[in-house]
């Protein structure tokens, strides 16, 4: 029996990674960890948010599936109140729910746009919620009133959202960037065209606030400094990459403790790099389908990545009866996420 599209099987699971019990039943939109706990979210294209509880002891790891609620329509993504006790989630259905978790209480809409929400972040330093959405606006919200505290016009549709207070970045369709200064929340700080030649991604604030990280759908990574002193500094790299083969980056983290940062992509793969050094640390064995997000733990010790279809090449290249998703728990060596100095340079600055 011939079967759709040109995919061919091979080893979802190639770097022997711990596979997460019960998976989602269509493909994964986001993941994120607790920031107090080994609980890991993900959210689905089956309109699911589920809940995880990982434990670990050593190297031995398991999952325990924990909770789930339902949206109307695929859920596209998910944040944590930084307490730990509450996630938050968007997608399709245009709406923002806040599920008290820990509590075990239900979930509540607490956000309305017009469009699918893309993207949103909880700012702990403000006790606001933002979203992020098609419907070209951005909008801060108090979970405890019914109307957005803000609407931030976007210059388009948003796609990537980074917050490390008191920076945020959004990335939108036609390659803009907007930095804000959430100290002053309402007014564009800085309002940059990407240093990548094609649709944005991901964005990744630094550890540091001092700048950001932007993936594109073109195998690419922009190192990018706010600072105008320090442009020099700026680059852009290649990654995700098979020979003429190129291919998305679809996720950009950094390590809560060394600051080196993972990529993940559609060709399967994910890497670790030092932005310091300019140097890749490690490279993973590709994963018989693409990686549509990925998550560090709140310590760093588990990397949490998702193996599905992302439909990077349309709907004659998915096939229902076959399509598996799969997420995976990587453990990382030090080796791996340690910035190191490169081979030939004195330790001197």
């Amino acid at each position: 029996m011939s079967t759709f599209g040109t995919a061919t099987p091979g080893n979802p699971n190639p770097n022997n990674s711990i596979e997460v019990a019960q998976p989602p039943s269509d493909s994964v939109s986001s993941l994120s960890f607790s920031p107090k706990a080994n609980y890991l979210v993900a959210t689905s294209w089956d309109n699911q948010v589920r809940c995880w509880e990982i434990m670990r002891s050593g190297n031995a790891v398991g999952s325990t599936p924990k909770a789930s609620i339902s949206h109307d329509h695929p859920v596209l993504c998910s944040a944590w109140k930084d307490d730990g006790t509450t996630v938050f989630s968007g997608g399709c259905d245009k709406q923002a729910k806040m599920w008290p978790l820990l509590s075990g209480g239900q979930p509540m809409t607490v956000a309305m746009h017009d469009a699918p929400i893309k993207e949103l972040a909880w700012i702990p330093e403000m006790n606001l919620l933002v979203t992020g959405s098609w419907d070209k606006t951005m909008k801060y919200w108090d979970t405890r009133q019914p109307n957005a505290v803000h609407t931030q016009v976007l210059p388009d549709r948003c796609y990537a959202l980074t917050v490390r207070y008191p920076l945020m970045v959004v990335g939108t369709a036609d390659r803009s960037l907007v930095v804000f200064n959430l100290q002053n929340p309402q007014t564009e700080f800085k309002r940059i065209t990407s240093p990548l030649k094609y649709q944005t991604r991901c964005v990744a604030a630094f550890p540091d606030q001092q700048g950001f990280l932007v993936g594109s759908i073109e195998g690419r990574v922009g190192v990018h400094h706010l600072d105008d002193s320090q442009q020099s500094k700026n680059f852009t790299f290649k990654c995700h990459r098979d020979g003429t083969e190129i291919y998305s980056v679809n996720s950009l983290n950094f390590h809560p403790v060394h600051h080196t940062f993972a990529t993940a992509g559609s060709d399967g793969a994910f890497n670790f790099w030092d932005k310091d050094s300019k140097q890749r640390l490690k490279a993973m064995s590709r994963c018989s389908q693409p990686i549509p997000c990925s998550a560090f733990n709140n310590d760093g010790s588990i990397f949490a990545y998702s193996v599905c279809y992302d439909w990077s090449k349309g709907a004659e290249n998915h096939n229902p009866a076959s399509a598996k998703n799969y997420i995976f728990l990587h453990l990382p060596q030090e080796s791996e996420v340690k910035g190191k100095p490169r081979v030939g340079t004195s330790g001197r600055k």
